[in-house]
């Protein structure tokens, strides 16, 4: 089994070629070796100079070491175990040694070539073998969106017989500019992929795994629902948890990835729980939600079933890692309508009785809104309750939000601000803004800026939405960032989500003491929360109200926490003073 990787140096780059060597941590002055469990990983360079240098990963499995272990007595046990394409088809195996052998290169790092390792550098990469029932169809799916450009030979079954035809190998050479990390990262979730099978029993941290290796690019990819599939086997339960942390760490839409959602399952029921007195943060299980008490609702997450026959397709499930939320219906509501009143009860025809979303109950829908979706429909029921019309979407990111808000009328001027200059141009694509019509794009900027700095651009607004935010904020910086939004942009209301730490357990497959994104920097529970939120209510003039997004736990709480901050207005002048100015 091989794979090589070649870089050639640009013309006028003050750097060899060779420092691809500093990159993979791999001298091109030796041949290395690293014992895999099934066999003998080597490293070598066929060819390393200045302008031109490759490293070539060889992988010699050996058969006997790959079954050992499995008894005489288990259903695959055959001669096929021994004699078959492991030894040299680009599989799981390979993507494996990827991981061991280059580590370091694949997590980004490199003391020696900092600069290199964040730099995108020219590219082959060549795989005399790869396993790919689909084709070269299948192989520039996956790899073109990447930025590769894709080149397949087919295998023939046996040169000497041309009219048996090709087998279902190719040789693959990729060719692009990207970051080393990038590259291997690609190949680390994508050459299982291809080949549609794993090596290896398959265990809830395999999601992980993907999340790692993938979360930079899989959630953007057209083929997302697919290559999530075949990585991890059709292995449903863990298809449905891995689509859902991709749309909890809001890197894409949950109906991009295969969901089916609706926001007039939920906003109603999402109103319902909304608490009419300051700070009603609670100190236990219970926030004024039913979803405790529905059906299915459990320490353990329960999930919808779903088909695993169509191979090809994106999944078509996405289960969040929580109880069913009882919904209730609001899509008779139009731009402008009056939002019910904190507390209120819906209409007879809303209770929640009248079709919760679930496999059993919602043919339509199939399952329950993910909880992404009911973090976007918990913040507009929000704004719509404060009145706000000119709103700021503060670390927008790709545009999640920003869809929702564009999408009703009722929001005039809006305004998407984040740090990141990479997530605006996305959300601008995303958003399709070069075809909106005039009228439309006239209602949406987009602005680049940090949100612990102050700006006087995001003066002046009704609302402001922090959704997913401040747990990506250092704690040290928390104080800058009260002052920017809370002190001196100041709007009429704020709205606030972050996650509720104390439901991290419900996830099966999010270890224990580990946040939910690797970028968080911290993870807040209820009471947490609620002292933070009434600290800067206090200091800053507002008055704040809290309540839970998604099913809620009878001990573990809600998935998500929201906060609601309203301006208090000032006490009036009294008639003294008016005489007093008179005068």
């Amino acid at each position: 089994m091989l794979l090589t990787i070649t870089c050639t140096r640009p013309d006028g780059a003050a750097w060899p070629a060779t420092d691809l060597g500093f990159l993979l941590h791999k001298n091109p002055e030796r041949v290395q070796a690293f014992e895999q469990s099934y066999g003998t990983a080597h490293v070598v360079y066929p060819e390393a100079d200045p302008a031109r240098c490759t490293a070539a990963l060889v992988l010699e499995v050996d058969p006997i070491r790959l079954v050992r272990g499995r008894s005489r007595g288990t259903p695959d046990f055959s001669l096929g175990q021994y004699v078959n394409d492991r030894p040299y088809a680009a599989s799981s195996l390979l993507s494996v040694a990827i991981g061991a052998v280059f580590r370091t290169a694949l997590h980004g790092q490199c003391k020696a070539r900092p600069e290199l390792a964040l730099a995108a550098l020219p590219l082959r990469i060549e795989l005399p073998a790869v396993p790919c029932k689909g084709g070269a169809e299948a192989a520039e799916r996956v790899f073109a969106p990447l930025g590769w450009a894709v080149s397949t030979t087919p295998i023939p079954l046996d040169p000497a017989f041309p009219e048996w035809g090709d087998s279902h190998y190719l040789r693959l050479a990729l060719n692009g500019e990207m970051r080393l990390a990038d590259a291997l990262s690609h190949l680390y979730v994508l050459l299982p992929v291809l080949d549609g099978a794993k090596h290896y029993w398959m265990a809830a941290d395999e999601v992980d795994k993907l999340i790692r290796a993938g979360g930079g690019w899989l959630a953007e990819h057209p083929e997302r629902g697919w290559i999530t599939r075949r990585y991890l086997a059709r292995r449903q339960s863990l298809v449905r948890t891995a689509l859902a942390r991709l749309a909890e760490i809001d890197e894409t839409d949950p109906d991009e990835l295969g969901a089916v959602e609706d926001y007039a399952e939920f906003g109603n029921a999402m109103r319902d729980n909304v608490s009419d007195s300051p700070l009603d943060a609670p100190a236990s299980g219970s926030n004024g939600s039913d979803a405790a008490g529905s059906p299915g609702s459990s320490a353990t997450p329960t999930h919808s079933s779903a088909s695993t026959d169509d191979d090809t397709a994106v999944t078509d499930a996405i289960a969040e890692p929580s109880a069913v939320t009882e919904p209730a219906d609001w899509s008779d509501r139009s731009p402008g309508d009056d939002v019910l009143s904190p507390g209120a009860s819906p209409p007879d025809s809303m209770t929640p009785d009248d079709g919760v979303a679930g496999p059993d109950t919602d043919e339509a829908a199939g399952r329950a809104p993910s909880l992404a979706v009911q973090r976007r429909a918990a913040v507009l029921v929000a704004l719509g309750e404060v009145g706000a019309r000119r709103v700021l979407d503060l670390g927008c990111g790709e545009g999640a939000l920003l869809r929702e808000l564009l999408a009703d009328r009722m929001f005039t001027e809006i305004v998407g601000v984040d740090v990141s200059m990479r997530a605006l141009h996305i959300a601008k694509r995303k958003l399709r803004v070069d075809r909106m019509p005039e009228h439309a794009a006239r209602r949406l900027t987009l602005l680049q800026g940090s949100l612990t700095y102050t700006d006087a651009r995001l003066r002046g607004y009704d609302a402001a939405v922090l959704m997913e935010v401040i747990e990506h904020v250092d704690p040290a910086r928390l104080g800058a960032l009260e002052h920017a939004v809370f002190a001196t942009a100041a709007p009429r209301s704020v709205v606030v989500t972050t996650p509720n730490a104390e439901y991290n357990p419900a996830y099966e497959t999010l270890p224990a003491g580990k946040f939910r994104h690797d970028d968080h920097r911290f993870e807040w529970t209820r009471a947490e929360f609620a002292a933070w939120a009434t600290g800067v209510a206090q200091r800053n003039g507002y008055r704040a109200r809290l309540w839970p997004v998604g099913a809620t736990h009878p001990e573990l709480g809600a998935p998500t926490q929201l906060a609601l901050f309203t301006k208090t207005e000032p006490p009036g002048p009294t008639r003294e003073d008016t005489k007093g100015a008179a005068r």
